[in-house]
């Protein structure tokens, strides 16, 4: 069915471990050679499908014309939500059902036919690093199953109206002192301790906020 098989992320991106995991589970599941790339420009011509996750540099019409497909996932149900970090975006909203979709992509960002969809429910606890990783588990599944189901798939048009997120940066992690903690918590939920931790300004300072979640034995105590 497919001669191989091409994982493409950003080598610096949150997903690359999970890339790689991908590429192994192609090759042990299926038997089909598959091979993780960072650049698209290094992918030759002919492969049966490129996986593009996570991955942030312009794709020109004559790298998608090179091969039979090029699949994105994305963590919204389009066309609402194009853009940027939906997933956390939706969480800002108040949302613990997102839906991802598994799609071919075009010259237009987010607008291809959709293959697949399935939603990823959360408790609604989940902190930064935790959502990684659900996300991630999430994407690895639709790819796999994009690879089992193939022959039985019907690709459809996107309907509706066409909505966009913005992309974020650490300033969007900025904590209004004048909240509630209730109301901050969805903002907490989504901050990286590590690349853009909360933070707020008082009497002139900056204060740093790091958020994670006490083990049981440091709770009881």
């Amino acid at each position: 069915m497919f001669k191989k098989i091409a994982v493409l992320t950003t080598r610096s991106s949150w997903f690359t471990p999970y890339a790689k995991n991908l590429v192994t589970t192609i090759k042990r599941e299926h038997a089909v050679p598959c091979r993780l790339f960072f650049d698209h420009r290094a992918i030759s011509s002919g492969y049966s499908v490129v996986f593009i996750l996570s991955y942030g540099k312009i794709i020109e019409k004559q790298f998608l014309e090179r091969h039979r497909h090029n699949i994105v996932v994305h963590a919204s149900n389009l066309p609402k939500g194009t853009g940027w970090a939906p997933l956390f975006w939706q969480i800002l909203e108040g949302k613990n059902k997102i839906p991802f979709v598994l799609f071919e992509a075009t010259e237009k960002a987010d607008s291809g036919l959709i293959y697949l969809k399935s939603d990823l429910s959360l408790r609604g606890d989940e902190l930064h690093d935790e959502l990684r990783q659900l996300e991630a588990c999430k994407v690895i599944d639709l790819c796999r199953m994009f690879i089992r189901r193939y022959s039985r798939l019907k690709p459809k048009k996107q309907t509706g109206r066409r909505t966009y997120y913005p992309r974020r940066s650490p300033k969007d992690s900025e904590l209004d002192t004048h909240l509630s903690l209730q109301k901050l918590f969805p903002l907490l939920r989504t901050v990286s301790n590590k690349e853009f931790p909360a933070f707020f300004y008082r009497h002139g300072h900056k204060y740093v906020f790091h958020i994670h979640k006490a083990t049981e034995e440091s709770h009881a105590k």
